[in-house]
């Protein structure tokens, strides 16, 4: 049994906090929004009033918090009210400066720590497959491993300080821009007098095959586990996608990387963001595209 400080109940971190009770630790876990704290509750955490408490006497913190800003203002408490030994896993999804000041904020505290972003979304958290990619020394690494498994269905050490934010962004910048051309392909057919059904059937067992394709399908009723059956209510929301794509746009642009179609991406789903559609799933970006072709 190990005491965790929880810091971050939402639609992610409410769900992996019950795993990591199921899993027989102790959580201490703190939100600002009281209905995370009650549904927490509910499911075994030692609800707290305070990142402070939260954190006392705890053996590991994680914190799973909406951007970079936020973790860093986080840590002044985090880093004051730590027990000596503690391990910080921060499994929030920030920008790799954020993320690699955050490891020489806990340094030269005294503090071990690991950036440790994860993808599944809420679907992953609930079940506890989540992919968790690890930034940090191998020692930190292999110290945190046992306590996301629990939440996980792979643990992957992907490099130093804030290589698994580095790891996160490049993943997502795959995966929003293989939705947008799942998408496109979908409205193409459509037009010209495909069925959706034909499409997916060729494209799901040739080149075109990709997870946008075949587990979260922008067309419903085709793949069973599709945010589509279900009027695209967020599995992974499409603001998210834009913050992880405007994450890699800084991080090319800061490194002097040509990423035209990243950019592209970042286009769209700002445009479908700015129509109202940031709150459904990613895959919903299949209606931008629609109601776009239909205007020429």
């Amino acid at each position: 049994m190990v005491v965790i400080g929880f810091i971050g109940l939402g639609h992610m971190g409410g769900p992996m906090s019950a795993n990591l009770v199921k899993a027989g630790h102790v959580v201490q876990g703190f939100d600002l929004v009281p209905a995370a704290l009650e549904v927490a509750e509910r499911h075994g955490v030692n609800v707290v009033t305070s990142v402070a408490e939260a954190v006392t006497g705890a053996d590991a913190v994680i914190t799973m918090l909406p951007g970079g800003e936020q973790v860093l203002g986080c840590y002044d408490d985090v880093l004051a009210a730590a027990k000596p030994g503690t391990l910080l896993i921060d499994s929030s999804t920030v920008d790799v400066a954020d993320a690699r000041r955050a490891h020489e904020r806990a340094a030269e505290a005294g503090f071990d720590a690991i950036d440790a972003p994860v993808s599944g979304g809420t679907a992953g958290a609930e079940a506890g497959t989540l992919t968790f990619m690890v930034g940090g020394s191998a020692e930190n690494f292999h110290r945190a491993e046992p306590l996301l498994e629990p939440m996980a269905r792979k643990v992957i050490h992907c490099g130093g300080p804030g290589n698994g934010q580095v790891t996160k962004m490049c993943n997502n910048l795959i995966l929003g821009a293989s939705m947008i051309a799942v998408s496109e392909a979908f409205v193409l057919g459509e037009r010209l007098g495909l069925s959706p059904k034909a499409l997916y059937d060729v494209a799901s067992i040739s080149t075109g095959q990709c997870w946008a394709l075949t587990t979260n399908c922008p067309v419903p009723d085709l793949v069973e586990t599709s945010r589509a059956n279900h009027d695209y209510q967020p599995g992974f929301a499409a603001s998210l996608m834009l913050k992880d794509l405007k994450l890699a746009a800084s991080a090319a642009e800061q490194s002097g990387t040509d990423i035209a179609i990243g950019r592209l991406a970042t286009e769209l789903y700002q445009r479908f963001t700015d129509e109202g559609g940031g709150g459904y799933d990613f895959a919903a970006i299949i209606k931008s595209i629609r109601e776009h072709s239909e205007q020429r």
